[in-house]
C-alpha cells in the first residue's frame, strides 16, 4: 500500500504536458485508450459506435382539440397561423381535430403557433 501512496505523490508533481505523456505511453503499452469514457459521458451515456441523436429542424403544429366554447377563438388563431385560409377551411380544420395546423415548420414559429392555440381554448400538440 505505501508503494501505492509513493507513486500517487509522485504522479501528482507531474506537469500537465508530463502527465498527458505518461497517458499516451500507457495507451500504447497496454493497447487500451482513455477517451472512451470520456466520450461516453460527453454522449449522454450513448454507447460508442452507436449513432446520435439526431436534432430536431422541424416540427409539426397538431390541434389536438378544441372546446365548444373556445372553438371560435380558435378558428381566429388558426387563420392568423395559417395565412390565406379561408374561414370555412379553418373551421373545418378546427372541428376536424386533431390535424395538423402546420408541417416542417422551425421551432420559432411551431411554438408561435402553439402558444396562439393554447391561448385561444385549443389543445395542441407539437411533434
Amino acid at each position: 500500500m505505501s508503494d501505492i501512496n509513493h507513486l500517487v505523490e509522485e504522479l501528482s508533481k507531474l506537469t500537465v504536458l508530463e502527465a498527458a505523456d505518461l497517458v499516451k505511453k500507457l495507451e500504447e503499452k497496454w493497447g487500451v485508450t482513455a477517451a472512451a469514457p470520456v466520450a461516453v459521458a460527453a454522449a449522454g451515456g450513448v454507447a460508442p459506435g452507436a449513432p446520435a441523436a439526431e436534432v430536431k429542424t422541424t416540427f409539426d403544429v397538431i390541434l389536438a382539440s378544441v372546446t365548444a366554447e373556445k372553438k371560435i377563438a380558435v378558428i381566429k388563431a388558426v387563420r392568423e397561423i395559417k395565412a390565406g385560409l379561408g374561414l370555412a377551411e379553418a373551421k373545418a380544420l378546427v372541428e376536424g381535430a386533431p390535424k395538423p395546423v402546420l408541417e416542417g415548420a422551425n421551432k420559432a414559429d411551431s411554438d408561435a403557433a402553439k402558444k396562439k392555440l393554447e391561448e385561444a381554448g385549443g389543445k395542441v400538440e407539437v411533434k
